[in-house]
């Protein structure tokens, strides 16, 4: 773990590292006992997948991540979250695959990962396949965050986790979107909210019943 942890904080991210132990420790329990794959929506650089990785390697399973690797809204030029470092010569535009494949292969993690490149919404709708624990951490608009909670909710399995990143319920802290899926998750009656830690948010799949 020791290895892994160092790779997670050589890998461009923002990730706290908290939350990132508490994301690990949720994907290894319910893979461990569901024995499904979990699947990470919004990879970036790839920090987060690196524990999700470990955390499928160790329940002899593998980490499904989804990403356009072009960088969400905020990371664009002129945003707050922009990386110059980011930007592909050729196309200019923002491409974190290369560095996404570099910390996993930096981490000894890539036989671990099955990486999709496309968008959430494509990807969601040829999905068939349940998962033991979703990530959502992609786009932070109320468009973006609003079509993975749908494409991607229904597959957790019964008695599985949806997480949620940066669930702020104070504007003042950060963006609104992820907040409202956490809380539609909720009022959905089918998740129960477990123990969170900082901005992320962990729900129990209670019932098979349709999401909302």
């Amino acid at each position: 773990m020791t290895d892994v942890l160092a790779a997670f904080e050589a890998a461009k991210g923002f990730m706290p590292a908290d939350e990132g132990l508490a994301l690990y420790e949720a994907a290894r329990g319910a893979a461990r006992e569901l024995r499904l794959p979990v699947l990470e929506i919004g990879s970036y650089c790839g920090r987060s997948t690196i524990l999700l990785a470990d955390a499928a390697r160790q329940a002899g399973t593998v980490a499904v991540t989804v990403d356009h690797h072009r960088g969400s809204e905020e990371q664009q030029p002129g945003w707050e979250y922009h990386d110059t470092d980011l930007v592909d010569e050729h196309t200019g535009r923002m491409d974190t695959l290369p560095h996404f494949r570099r910390a996993l292969y930096d981490a000894g993690l890539e036989e671990h990962v099955v990486a999709i490149v496309g968008r959430s919404p494509q990807v969601a709708a040829l999905w068939g396949r349940p998962f033991a624990l979703v990530f959502v951490d992609g786009g932070h608009t109320d468009e973006h965050a609003g079509a993975d909670y749908e494409g991607w909710a229904p597959h957790v399995a019964e008695g599985g986790l949806l997480a949620v990143h940066d669930v702020f319920p104070d504007p003042a802290d950060g963006g609104q979107a992820p907040y409202r899926i956490y809380r539609r998750a909720l009022e959905s009656g089918v998740f129960a909210e477990e123990p969170g830690t900082g901005s992320l948010r962990l729900l129990r799949r209670v019932t098979g019943g349709a999401v909302r």
